[in-house]
């Protein structure tokens, strides 16, 4: 409470002898400088838009813990799930613009929002400033272990045999955009069946609710391990050294669907720029630090820090990626 109070304290004086500096005809940008060196005087905010468990959640987590260590301030990972990632869109872009509140995204509000939605309540490109790349990781198609499917062909040649008759889980619209693909490149029909995130989704998985989904590697590989779901491929060209007994889906016949999921942290477009250097300056030193490096070394998730400019290209590249998947998988605009 002392250390908080005198980061408090530190933070305002610096604040009141900036303005006296510099006067009230001063540059604003200057004294945003000034201010962003004290950053951050408080706790800070991390809005996740996906259930606790989920890949990006754990992304978040892991940051804001290591953020909390290096700054001596609290980091606060809020969920809001919901609305294909809508309600914590809003609740990141309503909050004041200062770099207290930090948006924990994934592709799928991103970018896949804005390739599939016709009347999109947000512009992820003008709305939100960059901060950083967090981590990109392969999908892994699951089924329950109660199913009859032990490959991923035997599932495909069930699904082509009785159109419609088999569902699949999906958390947000990038799921939901993957699992389309995967009908139009495996020539079957499967039904959706919408979840708040994809913890729910893997949840349904486990209680045999849905026949099958393609789910974040990250929050499926211990439930693989300890024998609650079971995974028929990994969407990537080479097996997992996490579980080597699984299938790539080159093995399994669709070199083609290759599904990767990315998380990164943005903030409102009207924060200050030099809060965002400080932002993506505490990211970088949280995202180097040997023990989380280490944990990223363990996962099939793997870190790709950014600048703020490498990102914005990326989200721009992965939104026309995302507009042509949706293409192929003869997805209309919603």
């Amino acid at each position: 409470m002392q250390q908080a109070f005198r980061s408090r304290r530190r933070f305002l004086g610096l604040a009141a002898a900036t303005l006296a500096a510099v006067g009230a005809a001063a540059p604003l940008t200057a004294i945003a400088a000034e201010l962003a060196d004290a950053f951050p005087a408080r706790p800070i905010r991390f809005v996740v838009p996906f259930p606790s468990g989920s890949g990006t959640d754990t992304t978040a987590r892991m940051f804001a813990k290591k953020i909390g260590e290096l700054t001596g301030q609290g980091v606060v990972v809020e969920n809001k799930p919901g609305g294909n990632g809508f309600i914590g869109v809003q609740t990141a872009l309503n909050a004041p613009a200062d770099g207290y509140t930090v948006f924990i995204g994934s592709n799928s509000t991103l970018s896949t929002n804005a390739a599939t939605f016709r009347r999109l309540p947000y512009d992820p490109l003008t709305d939100f400033a960059p901060i950083t790349l967090l981590s990109r990781g392969p999908c892994v198609i699951i089924v329950p272990t109660s199913s009859p499917y032990r490959t991923l062909t035997e599932l495909l040649e069930d699904a082509r045999k009785r159109p419609g008759a088999l569902n699949y889980g999906t958390g947000s619209i990038s799921y939901t955009l993957y699992s389309e693909w995967l009908n139009e490149l495996a020539r079957i029909k499967t039904t959706a069946v919408p979840y708040k995130g994809a913890g729910d989704a893997i949840n349904g998985v486990m209680a045999a609710n849905v026949d099958f989904a393609v789910v974040d590697a990250t929050g499926a590989i211990e439930l693989v391990r300890g024998g609650k779901v079971r995974a028929l491929a990994f969407t990537a060209p080479q097996r997992s050294p996490l579980l080597p007994d699984v299938p790539s889906i080159v093995e399994a016949g669709l070199q083609d669907f290759l599904a990767y999921n990315w998380v990164a942290a943005a903030v409102s477009a009207k924060t200050p720029p030099a809060v965002v250097r400080r932002l993506q300056d505490l990211f970088a030193q949280a995202g180097n630090a040997p023990d989380v490096r280490d944990y990223y070394t363990r996962q099939s998730t793997k870190l790709i820090l950014s600048s703020p400019a490498e990102m914005r290209q990326y989200q721009k590249d992965e939104i026309q990626r995302w507009k042509r998947l949706a293409a192929v998988a003869k997805i209309p605009l919603q």
